[in-house]
């Protein structure tokens, strides 16, 4: 098991997501030396409380995380914590593990002095959900639930897959896959290639590609995680994906683009593989754990290291911040659960939070994890508008 796959097994873990089999894996994952390493600079670096923390007994801790795992494994079905995991941490040497498993043991506790003022709460959790534009211009709403299925396609609701076909003609016909803000959808390409596509985006993709050709997509807006499957499985062809300002040829890889309308920057995040980025006449290759910043205000590129992990978790069913701007994280959680946030004072929208929060958790819990933690006094939340104090 590679290193961004165990982390997202630390991460479903700490988040209570993790399913039978995956903590078998985390075992065995940890019995190998040198994992134990990782797995506790990772959870220190990301799940770490950095301030607001209590007193707390780390013998204790350390104990209870067997105790955890072992209770966690005689539930077949495990159950959704409704009080969020964020900052939550782990320990089998140094660290420490805060879920609602230890907060009910009173390890240390920080109370909400005030209830939130809810006029009515119409916010709903994100789920799986787009349009597709078909290549005569008819539109096909997919979601949970919903069967679509022609010679080419076929999407179970949750998903959407064409058929392994090279065109042999120089026609390509093109569709387009539209997701809302409250949705996610998971894309397979008629060559293998994956893309699982965030809230708010919108995709450009044939339906078939034509053989021994440049094999082209465009993401028109929004956030992609791309799995492409290798030039050298389909006679050499190259894969482009093509977005506002920038052109990314791709070598066989895993990245990430976030290229949201109302912002000013791209994000580009490569997993693992190479990648080319051109912007006018300037090529610039990332290596893995690099991140591309495009600027659109005067088409500057910058590069850095970043932890891959925090860029990609959403993809995982996790939002993972890190000393995130208050203001930032909004954005993330307004596209999920398709709501409006206000901040009562410019003030708050700098305030930094750490932690991981579960894409499965109802806003509420959210916004009391980010208070219980004092990052805000208080909130309200009116029909889908929230206001933050």
């Amino acid at each position: 098991m590679n290193e961004q796959k165990a982390k997202a097994l630390i991460t479903k873990f700490l988040t209570h997501q993790a399913s039978l089999a995956d903590l078998d894996k985390l075992e065995i994952w940890l019995k190998d030396a040198g994992n134990e390493q990782l797995f506790n600079s990772y959870v220190e670096t990301n799940f770490a409380i950095e301030h607001e923390m209590k007193q707390f007994d780390a013998n204790k801790l350390k104990s209870k995380l067997q105790d955890l795992m072992l209770e966690e494994k005689r539930t077949v079905k495990f159950k959704k914590t409704r009080q969020i995991i964020s900052y939550a941490a782990a320990a089998v040497v140094t660290g420490l593990l805060v879920t609602g498993y230890f907060l009910k043991d009173n390890i240390f506790t920080k109370t909400v002095e005030t209830q939130p003022r809810i006029i009515s709460n119409n916010i709903n959790i994100g789920s799986d959900k787009a349009t597709l534009t078909l290549e005569d211009g008819s539109q096909v709403e997919l979601e949970k639930g919903n069967t679509f299925q022609t010679q080419n396609v076929h999407s179970n609701g949750e998903e959407i897959v064409y058929l392994a076909k090279e065109s042999t003609t120089k026609e390509v016909a093109n569709n387009i896959l539209t997701i809302p803000r409250g949705g996610m959808f998971h894309l397979v390409l008629s060559d293998g290639s994956e893309i699982w596509l965030n809230s708010e985006s919108q995709i450009k993709y044939p339906v078939n590609f034509i053989k021994g050709q440049t094999r082209k997509v465009e993401l028109v807006y929004g956030e992609g995680y791309f799995a492409v499957s290798p030039s050298t499985e389909h006679e050499g062809s190259k894969f482009i994906v093509f977005n506002q300002s920038q052109e990314i040829e791709v070598l066989g890889t895993e990245f990430n683009i976030k290229a949201y309308k109302e912002e000013t920057k791209i994000y580009t995040t490569l997993v693992e593989g190479k990648v080319a980025i051109s912007t006018g006449s300037t090529i610039n290759m990332l290596k893995p754990s690099q991140q591309a910043s495009l600027n659109l205000n005067d088409d500057s590129l910058a590069i850095a290291t970043v932890n891959v992990y925090n860029e990609i978790s959403w993809k995982e069913g996790v939002f993972s911040f890190r000393r995130k701007p208050l203001v930032e994280i909004m954005k993330v959680l307004s596209r999920w659960y398709d709501i409006d946030v206000n901040f009562e004072s410019p003030e708050l929208e700098n305030a930094l939070f750490n932690g991981a929060l579960g894409k499965d958790q109802n806003i509420e819990d959210i916004l009391n994890t980010i208070k219980n933690f004092g990052v805000i006094k208080d909130y309200e939340i009116i029909n889908k508008t929230i206001l933050l104090k």
